[in-house]
């Protein structure tokens, strides 16, 4: 394969080579012909010597390879040919083309010679008779410039005799930059001839500047004239050569002064947001605060333009002061997004500096303004950002806590479902507030927020990150669950956890809930539409998700855990106030049994107004063969057979058979799971209070009829308690708890007769129901 490329390889270059040769004239000009032709082989060469060749051929090739040479220059030369007669028949339109033309060319050039001779002719006549005329003309043109030249000269004779009254117009009119230039104008006149003839004039025109360089000394230090009006003046004089170097500390420090009328503090920057708010028309706008401020601020950096021309080696003094004033207007503008600014507010004032700031960059561009003013822009929007998200943490705060919950409203009212729904509201408007405000931030065409447009994002993204994670962290110091100093004492007023209301924990917990299940997929919807871009890893709804999810299962066991609190409080000081040992034999169910289910209906309304209602199935007691009946049977056995015995047989019996039977019982799961209900939460609550009922009863001792009273309110519990849990054999395995407890503790264990019970308990229901009649009547 090699061996036959290169054959192909020089073949084609030979074929240009011949080309090339066929069209160049000379055949000296080809590069690659006269570069070819040193060799004596060269086929193609001009100084090629056909029998030398053949003798190297012989000399060096076989007969073999002399046949395939023959055959190869043979096939070359048909090529060759072939190649010449494609060219000729190619280019034959051409060459009748070209001859066409020639023919039209010769025979459209006859007849020109004539044409031109006449051309000619006309052209020189032209030429003579415009030579004639101005000959004719010559003396009237010298005579007429002449006299424009001395009209000339009339007029700056005439300019400066008037220019003594010219300058006492100006002065009386105050036009002291239209005096200057024309006596500035007519210097070079009064120079010269200024001595003798226009002695008079100069002497009046010099007073007259002495007057107008009083005026501006005056103009350049009065505190009345404007910042420009004083750069003027300085102008003025130092085009009047009068020396003003003496005068630049002066003029300097002037400036410097003007900075605190320049400043937008944050009382101004409320008005003029007020006032661009009101104001919508052009024509109120270029007379309002924000044009006067405009106009200002361009009279200070024309006066520094100025100041920079007259004394130059006060640059770095102005560029400080131009520093100085970027740095305040920035600061101003922190001072002023602490408090609550709207994005429109905010953005009127950030035109208005970054206005000022062009105007300035403008003039000082070596002050490097634009990279100041961009860095702090960048800290002012950010905090922009952060304010917004603290603002509307606030908003949620304020609706939570502008309600006063007292227990009667809870109970009688649904001030509970009334927080749940006005802060749910707060949360999803409060949101879609911010939004709004966040897209004009971006479809601001400022060209700073233009460059910071992925910052902007950036920092919306992770703002709503923090925003919840802070959220969820003051929920958990709303509800008294953790504490923070600062938030306690600026939010929650100083109120301890005992003081807060266990219906806004339960709040707390279910809007926990409203947050993960629909606030925060909104937000990430509306960030992948509007918002998508900068760090695509600052917000995660799923992480966000999971601690929204977590904190609601904190609040509402919290709930559960202050409720059950609060019940404790009232066992404990029923159970330590009486002497169990000397009780008096029960006449009726005790007082705090009334407080205990008092306080779970609390709990019940509350968890109605708040929590859904969960599938509502009754767990009751069964044995290990799932048998109802056996257990009771059992224990009416046992009842019948303790009542048969001595009271010291009795009393070991009990504990015995008592023990003997928990053997036989299911074993029941007591604490389980708190779901999202209005049962599981009353359930839970029940079971812990029944847990600390059991757990106080161990703690005393009883006699006989302490024991009974127990076995009384115990019994008058089991029916109201049934009828509100769900789990109805945890709570009788926790009553029957109670009673073993008590029997336990008790020195005579001597229950009461089921006939007296029966009595005691309906006596207590119909005085319940009496009652309940009165209040309902009243």
């Amino acid at each position: 394969m090699a061996t036959e490329a290169a054959p192909m390889d020089e073949k084609a270059k030979r074929m240009r080579d011949l080309l090339s040769s066929f069209y160049t004239p000379d055949p000296s000009i080809s590069t690659s012909v006269s570069s070819i032709s040193t060799s004596f082989d060269n086929i193609n060469g001009p100084s090629f010597d056909a029998d030398q060749y053949m003798d190297l051929m012989i000399k060096k090739s076989n007969l073999d390879v002399l046949l395939q040479r023959h055959v190869q220059m043979a096939a070359e030369i048909k090529n060759l040919d072939t190649d010449l007669q494609m060219l000729v028949y190619e280019n034959y339109n051409k060459f009748i083309s070209a001859t066409d033309t020639i023919k039209r060319m010769k025979s459209n050039i006859f007849g020109m010679e004539g044409n031109m001779d006449q051309l000619l002719h006309k052209i020189m006549s032209v030429q003579s008779r415009s030579d004639g005329v101005n000959t004719s003309l010559f003396e009237k043109r010298e005579h007429i410039e002449k006299l424009h030249r001395t009209r000339n000269l009339l007029r700056k004779v005439q300019f400066i005799y008037d220019l003594p009254a010219r300058l006492q117009k100006c002065i009386k009119s105050e036009a002291y930059g239209d005096a200057v230039r024309f006596y500035t104008g007519a210097m070079p006149i009064l120079k010269v001839y200024g001595d003798t003839s226009f002695r008079d004039c100069r002497r009046a025109s010099e007073e007259a500047i002495d007057i107008i360089i009083k005026n501006l000394q005056t103009k350049l230090f009065s505190d009345s004239e404007s910042i420009q009006a004083r750069a003027e003046a300085a102008v003025l004089l130092k085009q009047l050569d009068v020396p003003i170097d003496s005068l630049k500390d002066k003029l300097l420090e002037k400036l410097e002064q003007s900075l605190d009328g320049l400043q937008i503090n944050p009382e101004e920057a409320s008005k003029l947001a007020e006032h661009n708010g009101s104001s919508k028309d052009d024509e109120s706008n270029n007379q309002g605060p924000a044009k006067i401020h405009e106009d200002a601020v361009r009279g200070f950096s024309e006066a520094m333009r100025a100041y920079r021309e007259i004394f130059p080696d006060s640059e770095e003094r102005l560029f400080k002061l131009a520093r100085a004033l970027t740095t305040t207007h920035f600061e101003n503008m922190e001072l002023y997004i602490r408090k609550r600014v709207s994005a429109a507010d905010f953005l009127g004032i950030f035109r208005i500096v970054w206005g000022d700031v062009v105007l300035m960059d403008e003039v000082l561009p070596e002050a490097a303004l634009s990279d100041l003013s961009a860095e702090a822009a960048q800290v002012t929007l950010k905090q922009f950002v952060a304010r917004t998200f603290s603002h509307l943490q606030q908003d949620i705060s304020d609706t939570i806590l502008k309600f006063d919950i007292n227990q009667k409203e809870v109970v009688d009212g649904e001030v509970l479902k009334v927080v749940l729904e006005a802060s749910g509201k707060a949360i999803l408007q409060g949101t879609a507030d911010i939004f709004q405000d966040f897209r004009q931030l971006l479809d601001e065409n400022t060209g700073i927020f233009v460059k910071m447009n992925d910052l902007i994002i950036g920092w919306i993204q992770k703002g709503f990150q923090d925003f919840f994670r802070s959220l969820e962290s003051h929920f958990l110091v709303l509800s008294g669950k953790t504490s923070s100093l600062n938030e306690t004492e600026g939010l929650i007023e100083g109120k301890s956890s005992d003081k807060i209301h266990a219906g806004l924990i339960l709040v707390l917990a279910q809007l926990s809930v409203v947050i993960e299940q629909k606030v925060i997929p909104r937000i990430a919807e509306e960030i992948t539409a509007s918002f998508s871009g900068g760090n695509a890893q600052a917000f995660i709804p799923g992480e966000l998700c999971r601690v929204f999810h977590a904190a609601s299962e904190k609040l509402l066991q919290h709930y559960i855990d202050t409720r059950t609190q609060k019940i404790s409080n009232v066992l404990r000081k029923r159970f330590k106030t009486p002497n169990w040992v000397k009780h008096k034999e029960p006449r009726e169910v005790h007082m705090y049994v009334d407080m205990l289910l008092q306080q779970l209906e609390e709990v019940g309304k509350e968890v109605k107004q708040i929590l859904p209602q969960g599938t509502f199935r009754k767990h009751k007691r069964s044995d290990s063969n799932g048998s109802n009946t056996t257990t009771s049977s059992r224990s009416t056995t046992l009842h019948s057979d303790k009542m048969a015995r001595s009271n010291s047989q009795r009393a070991r019996s009990q504990l015995f058979e008592t023990h003997l039977a928990k053997l036989f019982k299911q074993k029941v799961e007591i604490f389980t799971k708190v779901e999202f209900t209005q049962e599981s939460v009353v359930t839970t609550t029940v079971k812990l209070c029944l847990k600390s009922l059991q757990e106080y009863v161990r703690l005393q001792t009883f006699n006989r009829s302490g024991f009974q009273q127990i076995q009384l309110d115990i019994q008058f519990l089991k029916a109201p308690l049934k009828e509100t849990v769900e789990d109805e054999a945890a709570v009788d395995f926790l009553l029957d708890e109670v009673i073993v407890a008590a029997s336990e503790r008790c020195l005579d264990v001597t229950p009461l007769e089921p006939p007296i019970l029966d009595k005691l308990i309906q006596a207590k229901l119909a005085k319940s129901k009496e009652h309940n009649n009165n209040t309902a009547s009243s």
